[in-house]
């Protein structure tokens, strides 16, 4: 079922290096939550509102290479798992300008709970942008 949802571009920027000149990696973190944001916002207004929010439940990322300064990334968003009220996305990070160039992959949990912090049923929308097609 696991299929490419989402894909954005990002820059490294000189802020993300660290003391050994790559990115650091908290960066990593960051890029992929970009890409979760901008593609929940591609789908409309359904996937957060006053009533309920995704929330983190677990993230991995496994670092299998330093990213070093320049670079243009992409970041792929892969949609793993679909439950009742959670969602699993795996995520890419690979060079744009090779693609083959793996830099991090693994993935996020996530759960979308009311304002008491009750979970509750997934988003229309976020459930038909996962669906295969």
């Amino acid at each position: 079922m696991s299929h490419v949802v989402f894909r954005m571009q990002a820059e490294v920027r000189w802020r993300d290096m660290d003391a050994f000149d790559h990115v650091n990696n908290a960066s990593y973190l960051g890029y992929i939550e970009e890409a979760r944001v901008r593609w929940f916002r591609s789908l409309g207004d359904d996937w957060a509102g006053a009533a309920a929010a995704p929330i983190l439940a677990a993230v991995t990322a496994n670092y299998r290479r330093p990213i070093t300064w320049p670079e243009t990334l992409t970041v792929e968003l892969i949609a793993d798992r679909i439950g009742t009220k959670s969602l699993t996305l795996g995520h890419r990070i690979v060079s744009s300008g090779d693609p083959d160039r793996l830099y991090c992959d693994g993935h996020t949990v996530l759960v979308w709970v009311n304002r008491a912090g009750e979970s509750v049923p997934l988003p229309d929308d976020v459930r038909a942008a996962c669906a295969p097609g």
